[in-house]
């Protein structure tokens, strides 16, 4: 499968998406992995998880156009980074589907998530009151998860730990469309950051990212 969506953000920073439809195998004998990459998926369960990861890698190879071995790794917060090509990536998935992004100057934070009811339940844990008071009730769920990929994608921007959806991020009210773009702010202890998150809504899943400081 060749890559499902690609969008560039600007001359240095986009991300696209994989449909996984490929055995897990098909996604291995694309990939150069060293013997700690090897061990690691080996000890994955067969099932999304392993699918996902591979998903990913291959995704990040496209995207930087190499068939060459990608020393990636990830730093104590669990943030992937690249250690010998100059590039920021932010990666994750949901169900069917890999998300990568790179950016050669700015710090970069993406999340995919597939729609569903039960997002509704746990609004409550990731969202302050003031923020519920602005969802549309016509596009309830949509909106929701809005949100939460917004967040996440800020969280993974940020890149590091003990940080609270609800006590830390905030979104400013925004007008739900299929595409578009809201405020939001990381404020935590002396931290105050500003973003601008892009939002899309694709098939059943919708995409937060977002690109911070340089």
């Amino acid at each position: 499968m060749a890559i499902a969506y690609r969008q560039r953000i600007d001359d240095d920073t986009e991300f696209a998406l994989w449909k996984i439809e490929e055995e897990a195998n098909d996604l291995y004998n694309q990939l150069q992995l060293d013997e700690q990459e090897k061990a690691y998926v080996e000890k994955l369960s067969s099932g999304k998880r392993h699918l996902h990861w591979l998903g990913t890698r291959v995704l990040l190879r496209k995207m930087l156009h190499t068939d060459e071995y990608i020393d990636c790794k990830v730093d104590a917060h669990g943030k992937p980074y690249l250690v010998n090509l100059p590039y920021h990536i932010s990666l994750s998935h949901s169900f069917d589907y890999a998300a990568v992004m790179i950016s050669k100057t700015h710090k970069v934070g993406i999340d995919i998530e597939q729609i569903k009811e039960k997002v509704e339940r746990i609004a409550g844990k990731f969202m302050r009151p003031e923020e519920l008071a602005f969802i549309d009730q016509e596009h309830k769920i949509e909106q929701l998860y809005v949100c939460w990929c917004a967040k996440e994608a800020v969280y993974k921007c940020n890149g590091e730990k003990e940080v609270s959806f609800a006590d830390n991020i905030f979104i400013s009210p925004f007008d739900f469309k299929p595409m578009g773009e809201l405020n939001a702010s990381l404020q935590k202890n002396d931290l105050s950051l500003e973003y601008t998150v892009g939002y899309l809504q694709y098939e059943d899943y919708m995409i937060g990212y977002v690109k911070g400081a340089m």
